[in-house]
């Protein structure tokens, strides 16, 4: 049988009527750029998070750097991030002259650890950018705490968990992206929410914030021709919004059949002491961007290429932390270590989860998993 990482074609042919015909009707408009489905997406994202701005842009690695740009960081401040995440989120800190300052995450959550952030904390620091791994949540109540506590700033790393719920512990219960000073989030095809090229957005509940990010993203200009402040070109073109607009009624249904794979693939794998199921932060729901498991045993990549040669897909997210990669040489001592992070990169694996996925595929992939162990012995 056939089985992928992401299966855009099926998930696309189960709304192909809806998505051609908003296509269809984005080009026969020829408003290509600023149309009305883009003000039509960025009210329904709105109403969906719970926000009082959606500014959408060109793409989630834009939206990282805008909001840093609206913030007023400036050359040599410090901006606090996990060093367990995708490059994107520590890459924009270095290209605005900032410096990065990677600390280590939760063994079991996956998400970058409160009590490292404080540790980190100089008196260059000014932001904090929280990457919601995974598709669940950061220990948010903590590091708003953090951030009242050493007027820092916080920018939501968004862009593999949007439509998860955080509660704090009074009761209130927010989106993530929803929660920092500025929240990004990036529309890859293969993002829970993907649209069909790039995309990406920024959500702020700050009237003035908003107003200045949208001036950024539009070349610094609030009035045609008139340029407030040094801006770049960032915009979220119609088509690709009118299929976002499509895809954002089923968002929450995606994810409900995530988390059903989720529970089927923790029955599967509860009791293998080779593996470690993905704990679920109690504060938060989970999206399940992906399923990630920790082959315990050293044995990660020879299960990779044995499910390989069934046909099965597996992704290594992320092979190094950060500080690793040559382009952050510069930001680190030789000697710098941070265990877990390490740890987590010869373990981590995440098996294909998807709403194209059925019943005999899981248990296909379940049974495959059990059999490489079951030989091991």
């Amino acid at each position: 049988m056939q089985i992928e990482m992401v299966d855009l074609k099926g998930q696309y042919n189960k709304i192909k009527s809806q998505i051609d015909h908003a296509v269809i009707s984005s080009i026969e408009s020829t408003s290509f750029i600023n149309g009305p489905a883009v003000k039509e997406f960025q009210y329904n994202l709105e109403q969906y998070l719970g926000v009082n701005n959606v500014i959408p842009c060109a793409n989630g690695t834009d939206s990282l750097q805008i909001a840093m740009m609206a913030l007023g960081l400036k050359a040599g401040d410090e901006v606090i991030c996990p060093a367990f995440t995708y490059v994107a989120t520590a890459e924009v800190i270095g290209l605005l002259g900032l410096t990065p300052i990677m600390v280590d995450v939760e063994p079991d959550t996956f998400n970058i650890n409160p009590l490292e952030i404080e540790k980190a904390i100089t008196t260059k620091t000014k932001a904090i950018v929280p990457v919601h791994l995974y598709g669940q949540s950061c220990d948010m109540e903590s590091i708003m705490e953090l951030a009242k506590k050493y007027d820092l700033y916080v920018i939501e790393d968004n862009a593999q968990a949007i439509g998860a719920d955080y509660t704090f512990s009074d009761g209130r219960k927010l989106k993530t992206g929803t929660i920092g000073h500025i929240g990004s989030t990036s529309f890859f095809p293969s993002k829970n929410l993907g649209c069909y090229g790039d995309g990406g957005a920024l959500m702020t509940n700050d009237d003035d914030l908003a107003k200045k990010i949208r001036m950024i993203a539009n070349h610094g200009q609030e009035k045609k021709y008139h340029h407030k402040v040094l801006g770049c070109n960032s915009r979220l073109d119609t088509i690709q919004a009118a299929i976002l607009n499509i895809k954002l009624k089923y968002l929450d249904s995606y994810s409900q059949a995530r988390n059903a794979m989720a529970s089927f693939y923790d029955s599967a794998f509860a009791e293998m002491i080779e593996l470690e199921i993905p704990k679920r932060q109690r504060n938060s729901t989970h999206v399940f961007h992906q399923y990630t498991l920790k082959v315990k045993n050293g044995k990660r990549n020879e299960l990779q290429e044995y499910l390989a040669s069934k046909g099965i897909p597996s992704m290594i997210y992320y092979p190094l932390p950060l500080y690793k990669q040559q382009a952050f040489q510069q930001y680190v001592m030789t000697d710098f270590s941070l265990p877990i992070s390490e740890n987590l990169c010869e373990q981590v694996l995440s098996l294909p989860i998807h709403t194209e996925l059925n019943n005999d595929h899981i248990d296909f992939i379940c049974n495959s998993v059990k059999s490489f162990f079951n030989n091991e012995i």
